[in-house]
């Protein structure tokens, strides 16, 4: 029998071509400047079994409607807004992503993008880049303590748990949250109190994005949202760049409408470098590193690799998104 083939999409820690190879498994990697296009990714993907993915892989109804062959798609990454899961279930192809392993990373972003933001970090950086730092001037670029704030966590999940004990810790912050459903564990360790999305952008001091993308959020934080923040408000976003409108967060910056805001996702992305947010003194943004530590990337390819092991040895799938295909497959 032909050994099955596995298409990484881009160049990822060795771990994973290591642990598939090691499996018997025969594994192809795209090794070009950036993502392919989806017609030479489709070409690539006839010609394997399996398919090791990245966020920039649009795989939508064309995509499937073109490879429903495919036996396994495993995610290298938490999100999976890239992937039409509905298509991808119709063609009864599973899919899985990497959960739990980039947390802390993901959490550590934005926990300094608040501290930055707070203290106008970048901005006074750039001021000795550009030789305007001459003098100690008592009432200039200030910012503001966070100890004792209130912090919102829209979407309280493992990083919104991680950022939750980061800030209680650090700051003894009070911490409240929105969520699909009430998260016992936070409440417990962090007394986080559960309110209603109208509460929590009222009350939060900071408020930190944490949920997936998806029909529900996506551009939910936009102007309405940003009106009933307070003025002295920090908006961070960590989750993915599609959550907020970013015209309407320009905008209520330049009102004053918020004091300031700090994304390690835009939208669109890449952010291009004349964007206004990047001149803005009480605004921080990163190129969406929040899973770029080594520890992180590297669970994240073992974790990719293994379910799709998994499924060529025993059918199962560890963080499988769709697990419904694996049901119907056994019966």
């Amino acid at each position: 029998m032909p050994l099955k083939k596995v298409l990484i999409t881009r160049i990822i820690p060795a771990i994973a071509k290591t642990m598939l190879t090691d499996a018997g498994l025969e594994v192809v990697e795209w090794s070009g400047d950036g993502p392919m296009s989806q017609q030479e990714l489709i070409v690539r993907a006839k010609q394997v079994n399996a398919l090791l993915s990245l966020g920039a892989d649009k795989l939508d109804k064309h995509f499937f409607s073109q490879c429903p062959h495919l036996d396994i798609i495993g995610q290298f990454a938490v999100g999976y807004d890239n992937i039409d899961v509905e298509e991808a279930t119709k063609a009864g192809i599973p899919v899985s992503n990497t959960p739990d392993v980039l947390s802390e990373a993901t959490a550590d972003v934005a926990f300094g993008l608040m501290i930055a933001v707070s203290r106008k970090m970048f901005y006074n950086h750039k001021t000795i880049i550009r030789g305007e730092w001459k003098q100690f001037e008592p009432l200039k670029n200030l910012g503001f303590q966070l100890s004792g704030k209130t912090l919102g966590i829209f979407g309280m999940g493992r990083i919104g748990m991680v950022m939750a004990k980061r800030c209680k810790g650090a700051f003894d912050m009070d911490i409240i949250y929105h969520n699909r459903s009430r998260n016992p564990e936070a409440e417990k360790l962090f007394g986080a109190k559960y309110v209603s999305f109208e509460k929590l952008i009222r009350e939060s001091d900071v408020l930190s994005v944490h949920s997936v993308l998806s029909d529900e959020t996506r551009g939910l934080f936009n102007m309405d949202v940003f009106r009933q923040l307070k003025p002295t408000a920090i908006f961070i976003n960590t989750s993915r760049g599609g959550v907020h409108n970013e015209a309407d967060l320009i905008e209520a910056l330049n009102q004053g409408l918020i004091w300031g805001a700090g994304l390690d996702v835009t939208n669109p992305e890449p952010m291009k470098p004349d964007n206004p947010l990047l001149e803005m003194p009480n605004v921080a943004v990163l190129p969406h590193i929040g899973s770029a530590t080594v520890e992180a990337r590297t669970g994240m390819a073992r974790i990719a690799a293994e379910n799709i092991i998994s499924f060529y040895q025993s059918g199962e799938v560890p963080n499988c998104i769709n697990r419904q295909v694996l049901e119907v497959r056994k019966s």
